[in-house]
């Protein structure tokens, strides 16, 4: 039987340990949960988000508990939930250093390709390379004479027939 004294023992070392366990791992949980929440709720129209999957997007319209990003050069649109937001990059019109960078950074996206253009002087090699490539390989399978496949079919034929 334990006496008073060791029972008394026990359990202050038992609320030690509760105590230690609560302000090593459950306090700051609750502190980064509510920090997180807190980011979440603070969005405003025109911030750069990354989501928890990785797209990155600009609000552009809110909602109760979702909100519309707009991603992409082609400026695709897009509904998404708030618990669905990683982190909250910088609001497009917070001041005019922050304006000038937003204008640099839309200067140095990339524009969608048009239809029929060349776009560099590095795309017209590769397709020329390309095609001496395809010319090369015609070449190739003349010089070979491979049989196609109807004239492979006939021989096998021919050779059977005179078995």
């Amino acid at each position: 039987m334990l006496d008073n004294s060791q029972m008394m023992y026990q359990g202050i070392i038992l609320i030690g340990f509760l105590a230690i366990m609560y302000f090593l791992l459950v306090r700051p949980q609750k502190k980064k949960e509510q920090e997180i929440e807190n980011m979440r709720n603070s969005i405003k129209v025109g911030d750069e988000i990354v989501t928890i999957g990785g797209v990155m997007g600009r609000v552009i319209k809110l909602k109760d508990d979702s909100l519309v990003i707009q991603v992409g050069a082609d400026k695709t649109k897009f509904e998404i939930k708030r618990w669905a937001i990683s982190s909250v990059g910088k609001t497009e019109g917070s001041s005019s250093a922050s304006r000038g960078e937003a204008e640099d950074t839309e200067s140095k996206k990339a524009k969608p390709k048009r239809l029929g253009k060349k776009e560099s002087v590095e795309e017209e090699k590769v397709e020329a390379a390309v095609e001496t490539v395809k010319e090369e390989t015609a070449q190739v399978a003349e010089a070979v004479k491979a049989p196609s496949v109807e004239e492979a079919v006939e021989e096998a034929v021919a050779s059977e027939e005179s078995l």
